[in-house]
């Protein structure tokens, strides 16, 4: 299906708003606007480093309509916490202004905040996260972290 004249949103992480082909409403994707056959859709695969690594073939778009069902969503990586907030309404954990958080995202998008901690001098980052609220993001902002791939270590 062709996509000409369709202003297309910029590659990177949506939420399915509602189903998309077989994928369901809710789901974490990469959206890739150009490729082979066209723009589409990529589910996750697997995660490393508390980000989501997608499947190599995608689902392409059937229809112009389907630029609708997509959420834009915060890139995945290292961000500073500028107001302190707490991660939901029953108040789990508070996230303090200053903190340093990894934000990721779970399978269906729910976005979930790692605290890095200094041990034995080496800044390390936890497997295990805490969920928080959609609204919380807007209370991050994104760090330059520079990221170097070891040999085979493909991102999208």
């Amino acid at each position: 299906m062709a996509m000409e004249g369709v202003h297309l949103p910029p590659c990177g992480l949506y939420r399915t708003l509602r189903s998309v082909g077989e994928i369901p409403a809710g789901r974490l994707v990469y959206f890739h606007n150009h490729g082979d056959p066209g723009p589409g859709l990529y589910l996750p695969s697997s995660w490393a480093g508390n980000r989501a690594r997608f499947e190599e073939r995608g689902i392409s778009l059937s229809s112009p309509a389907d630029v609708a069902a997509l959420e834009p969503l915060a890139r995945e990586g290292f961000y500073r916490v500028t107001e302190p907030f707490h991660c939901c309404e029953q108040k789990c954990v508070l996230f303090e202004a200053e903190t340093l958080v990894q934000l990721g995202y779970d399978a269906q998008a729910t976005p979930i905040l790692f605290t890095p901690e200094i041990v034995d001098g080496m800044l390390g980052v936890p497997e295990r996260g805490t969920r928080v609220d959609r609204e919380q993001i807007d209370k991050l902002r994104l760090l330059r972290v520079r990221v170097s791939q070891r040999a085979g270590g493909a991102t999208h």
